[in-house]
């Protein structure tokens, strides 16, 4: 992944050094930075090697940068929502097998649809279950894979008005898989 401060950058954001995280509203003090440091090490409860717990890796990073779009390539926004929507509308068993060949599906996807753009709910407006929220609850880890999956099906609901375009590219995965 490229640097998420390049990537603000290059979509003229400017990024916060204090406060609440300026896209999710997490409680944190050095705003996206540590938004992401809990991100990327704050439910350590989970045993994340495990394979029973795979889907929660998944479930953390995608509702995390759907959270925070302005700091992630343009497409990731198609590859996170498609990848919940399989998860959660198709009850699909995610796993790492399945990544690339999402990954290809999106590419095809893409041929047509070079101008498309999945415009993020607002800022702030992306859901109330933030990294903070779960991280209050992370010493616990039935409580927090509970307090997971209802952030990312939140998170996932917020992009509700892109659940139809996600669907195609959902349903090419499907039919591959068959």
């Amino acid at each position: 992944m490229q640097d998420y401060i390049n990537f603000a950058e290059k979509n003229g954001v400017v990024l916060l050094n204090s406060g609440a995280c300026q896209f999710c509203g997490a409680n944190t003090r050095r705003g996206i930075h540590e938004c992401l440091e809990i991100f990327n090490l704050g439910f350590q409860t989970i045993d994340l090697s495990n394979s029973a717990n795979t889907i929660y890796r998944f479930l953390i990073v995608d509702a995390h940068t759907l959270q925070h779009p302005e700091v992630h390539g343009r497409w990731n926004n198609h590859f996170h929502l498609s990848r919940l929507h399989l998860i959660f509308k198709y009850n699909l068993k995610w796993t790492y097998k399945l990544s690339p060949k999402l990954s290809d599906c999106l590419n095809q996807y893409k041929i047509n649809k070079q101008d498309e753009y999945l415009t993020p709910p607002g800022v702030l407006k992306r859901g109330n279950i933030t990294t903070t929220v779960v991280l209050e609850v992370s010493n616990e880890e039935e409580k927090c894979k509970e307090m997971i999956s209802k952030w990312a099906h939140e998170v996932y609901e917020k992009w509700h008005q892109h659940h139809h375009t996600v669907d195609a590219v959902a349903l090419k995965l499907l039919k591959k898989m068959l």
